[in-house]
């Protein structure tokens, strides 16, 4: 049985999922950019945006704490679409021909991985100690990392000439 590439493709559909890659690469993007501007992209920043600013007497702190379900809503809103973007993104780098074997299946399956990882350490960051926010910080940066490879290498595949 022949298994299905996206060089295969015809050119319609090579230039709607290239459309498609290119905008989910923004929003990853604009999701990063996001983080930078809450968090300052460093630990203490993202400890401060989820657990409130140092109370110093007679001054209004920064940042208040994420209130309980201010971090229900946000787990779940992120959670259930990260895990729609993991299966797109996924979907599509299944069938390119570049890469195979274990480190497709590594690629495929590790942004679920890190949902789950990375809110879970957001609340045990938020409710249990700041230490965990390390975790956090290698979880979520793997999955942008794995869904940044499988778009590239997808995009790659439907731009390049056969």
């Amino acid at each position: 049985m022949k298994k299905f590439k996206l060089k295969e493709l015809d050119r319609t559909a090579k230039i709607f999922l290239a459309f498609f890659l290119l905008t989910m690469q923004l929003g990853i993007l604009i999701g990063i950019g996001y983080i930078y501007f809450t968090t300052n992209l460093n630990p203490q920043g993202t400890i401060e945006h989820y657990n409130g600013s140092e109370i110093i007497e007679d001054e209004i702190p920064e940042e208040y704490p994420k209130s309980l379900e201010s971090m229900i809503l946000n787990t779940h809103a992120h959670v259930n679409s990260f895990a729609i973007i993991s299966l797109l993104i996924g979907a599509i780098f299944y069938f390119n021909s570049i890469i195979n074997n274990s480190f497709k299946l590594f690629l495929l399956i590790e942004p679920f991985i890190s949902i789950i990882i990375t809110f879970s350490s957001m609340w045990l960051m938020r409710y249990v100690n700041d230490s965990f926010v390390y975790v956090l910080i290698i979880s979520s940066l793997l999955m942008y990392i794995c869904w940044s490879v499988m778009i590239l290498i997808s995009l790659y595949e439907v731009t390049k000439k056969n």
